[in-house]
């Protein structure tokens, strides 16, 4: 793993999406965000993404489908789910899909943190 790793922050919300890059640029990450899935996909981010962080839900493409698309295409990169709607069955098919964690905004800034590190940890280690 690069020592600054690359965070790709996806959100429909420029709130969001802001407020994420500022915190994740303030201790030292290289980030990049982006409005949509597809936006994302679009770009050259996802060959040197170490960690997502991904909404739920937002127009076209969500944070699940944008998981098994991910998958389907065999590029392995840990997720951190956001969401403003909490649901168990979601939160559940995105945990047993491989995500790191499922945080309900509003998260708290540790809580990302340590998501984070816990999703690069687990790249670094060679995750199955």
């Amino acid at each position: 793993m690069a020592d600054n790793p690359y965070i790709a922050v996806i959100d429909d919300d420029p709130s969001v999406r802001e407020a994420v890059l500022n915190l994740l640029r303030s201790i030292d990450f290289a980030a990049v965000a982006f409005a949509s899935a597809e936006e994302f996909l679009g770009s050259d981010a996802p060959e040197r993404t170490s960690c997502l962080v991904v909404d739920v839900q937002m127009p076209g493409m969500g944070g699940l489908g944008l998981q098994d698309h991910l998958a389907t295409t065999n590029r392995r990169i840990p997720i951190i789910f956001i969401t403003a709607h909490p649901s168990d069955a979601v939160s559940t098919k995105a945990l047993k899909s491989g995500a790191v964690r499922f945080l309900v905004k509003p998260f708290s800034e540790e809580d990302l943190i340590d998501g984070i590190r816990t999703a690069l940890k687990s790249a670094d280690s060679g995750q199955d």
